[in-house]
């Protein structure tokens, strides 16, 4: 699994309220989540976010409380992955239950800025940053993972595995 694309870039302590304000949790609809996604932080994340799928960031991202709202608003709004120096335990999960990509690398969060062109590899586990021309090593993400991500998120995977 391989995309290319731009990037967002934040800082440390992106907690879930700056990412989906509490005043939208009583929603259930992932396209109204996705139109508050990032409103308490960034006002132009919509607009970012039209050429920009990668997000970078700094340490724990996704801190704060436990809502699955706030990775399936980033998932929601077209983001395609987020490379953090590191997550909170309960959003990396969250992410990863939704399908939405999650990297934990800080050598690359700390070297990748804002705009830059990536090339990310799960199975290789690879990030290029085409802008830079630099190349980080991850861990690639497991199989398992890569499938649940594949599928759409958990519930997909299991409902695909059941009717194999």
């Amino acid at each position: 699994m391989i995309i290319r694309e731009r990037t967002i870039k934040y800082g440390d302590n992106v907690d879930t309220d700056v990412i989906i304000p509490a005043r939208y949790l009583n929603t259930s609809d992932d396209r109204e989540l996705a139109s508050h996604c990032f409103e308490g932080l960034d006002r132009d994340f919509k607009e970012k976010v039209k050429e920009k799928k990668i997000i970078i960031a700094g340490n724990n991202f996704g801190c704060g409380s436990s809502r699955e709202h706030a990775p399936l608003s980033i998932k929601t709004s077209g983001v395609k992955a987020i490379i953090a120096a590191s997550f909170s335990r309960i959003f990396f999960r969250n992410s990863i239950n939704i399908g939405l990509p999650v990297i934990s690398s800080r050598e690359a969060a700390d070297f990748i800025q804002d705009g830059d062109e990536l090339e990310v590899d799960f199975s290789s586990g690879r990030i290029k940053d085409i802008t830079r021309d630099k190349v980080f090593n991850i861990n690639p993400l497991p199989e398992f993972i890569q499938g649940i991500i594949k599928s759409g998120g958990y519930i997909n995977f299991v409902k695909e595995d059941l009717n194999k």
